[in-house]
């Protein structure tokens, strides 16, 4: 059976308010029994003044102990607050010439002579060296002791043996009524911590049992939702970046989904077209000709184009394209694919002005196979969508330790809204995909994995003079 994790929670709430209050109420029993413990013990400390009056003064009279020692009923008679209620009262003449204490006995409260009377046994005399004189105890170990002087000298001890356990019973009647508070505080505690662990666990279940519902919506494809969470805590952070991952797998359901579509229509188009001229061939509405196999093999060399930037790109993607870096001049890179392309150029009507100045002693690590395929594209991009006649501007910046390298055409520009979208798969400004102006829409997504893997970053913009900008940014080598 599975426990709910409500009300695992909940259990470790209340355990836990338990065993705090039970540890709680016992160290307060404790703590209270002990402190009113030493405090009767003080009380009656300090109720022993009329003892220690009546044995400085019996000290006085015998010049010393010594009518106390070997004489318990003396000792008795003199701790005894009631003459009537003496059993020596009979041996008073004896008792006298013993150096008995004075007839008139200290006159106290009545309350207060039963409870000095529950005292006597537990009296002691001990000389000044604290040796026993008379009474119960046989050292002095165990007792509250009081000073006894004479003429500001300290003649003896009285001793007061202490309690281990109350027994006086307005004493136990209050340690009782001080545990019956504990435990009523203790119960009122126990209900409040369950009231608050419930409502506290519902507080931090409800974004889980979001968080819950949207994961197994999430498994069935429903990339739409989302969790509506505005604590600032852990759960909401985490609710924040369950949000961020639903929308990052909707985007890419959409981009995984466009993606099929494109290169459905991509292929479709060049297969379509080898198809018919193939049917045409053969049922004899088109002779075999030079003419005809040449337009075969455009089709298949631009089916072929296709095929060669889907590889790449999934290569790019996955990092397995292959690189094999060293120290290269990307100038001298680029000044050789530019006259590639020269004789292309001139016959779109597109000027290049090569801005990048002389060679210098400049260098990255990278792959030259590479990077002539990143220039490559660029001048291709250049060459399928500037008007003619038109113009191609590329120039060069050095920054500290970066080389900025910069292609700009004349025009005409992109939408803004398509500017960032440029480097997608198969993404073309062109909504009808038309083939008039060329290309897959592979070119540039393949150029943005190539900078990425050389540690550089590649942006597009469009430029004041109306045309679009590509600015490559490469860190230079060191060495």
């Amino acid at each position: 059976m599975r426990t709910r994790l409500s009300f695992k929670i909940l259990a470790a709430f209340l355990l836990t308010f338990f065993v705090v209050l039970a540890l709680m109420i016992v160290s307060i029993r404790f703590l209270a029994y002990q402190n009113f413990t030493d405090y009767v013990h003080k009380v009656e400390i300090e109720m022993l003044d009329q003892f220690v009056d009546r044995l400085s003064a019996e000290y006085q009279k015998n010049h010393g102990w010594k009518a106390l020692r070997g004489h318990p009923l003396f000792w008795y008679r003199i701790l005894h607050l009631d003459s009537a209620a003496s059993p020596v009262t009979k041996m008073e003449a004896g008792n006298e010439r013993k150096g008995s204490p004075p007839a008139d006995l200290l006159k106290t409260d009545p309350n207060e002579r039963r409870y000095l009377m529950r005292m006597v046994h537990r009296l002691s005399l001990f000389d000044r060296l604290k040796s026993p004189i008379a009474g119960p105890a046989r050292s002095i170990k165990g007792h509250a002791l009081r000073r006894i002087n004479v003429d500001g000298k300290t003649v003896g001890w009285l001793g007061l043996r202490k309690q281990e356990r109350l027994s006086h019973p307005l004493d136990v009647a209050f340690l009782k009524e001080q545990s019956k508070a504990f435990y009523l505080v203790g119960v009122g505690v126990l209900v409040l911590a369950a009231i608050v662990s419930y409502f506290l666990s519902r507080h931090l279940l409800a974004p889980i049992k979001q968080l819950t519902a949207g994961t197994r919506a999430l498994t069935s494809f429903k990339f739409e939702t989302r969790i509506d969470v505005h604590t600032k805590d852990e759960l909401g952070q985490l609710a924040s970046d369950f949000n961020v991952m639903a929308k990052t797998l909707e985007k890419s359901e959409e981009m995984r989904q466009q993606w099929i579509t494109d290169i459905s229509h991509e292929l479709r188009t060049p297969l379509s077209i080898l198809r018919g001229e193939i049917e045409a061939l053969q049922d004899g509405v088109r002779d075999l000709n030079r003419q005809s196999l040449d337009s075969l093999h455009s089709e298949v060399i631009y089916l072929s184009k296709i095929v060669r930037d889907l590889h790449d790109l999934s290569l790019a993607e996955t990092g397995a394209l292959p690189f094999n870096k060293e120290p290269v001049n990307p100038i001298q890179v680029l000044r050789e694919t530019l006259n590639l392309f020269r004789t292309r150029f001139a016959q779109h009507q597109i000027t290049v002005l090569d801005e990048m100045g002389a060679d210098q002693n400049l260098a990255i690590r990278g792959d030259t196979d590479r990077l002539t395929q990143l220039f490559s594209n660029l001048l291709e991009n250049a060459l399928r969508y500037t008007d003619r006649p038109g113009t191609l501007r590329i120039w060069q910046n050095l920054r500290g330790n970066r080389l900025v390298l910069c292609f700009e055409d004349s025009g005409p520009g992109v939408p803004e809204a398509s500017v960032d979208r440029l480097f997608d798969r198969l993404y073309r400004v062109d909504p009808a995909r038309t083939r008039a102006g060329g290309g897959s829409g592979l070119g540039l997504s393949i150029c943005k994995k190539i900078v990425e893997a050389h540690s550089a970053k590649i942006e597009a913009a469009n430029a004041p003079s109306g045309g679009l900008r590509f600015r490559i940014d490469f860190p230079l080598s060191s060495g």
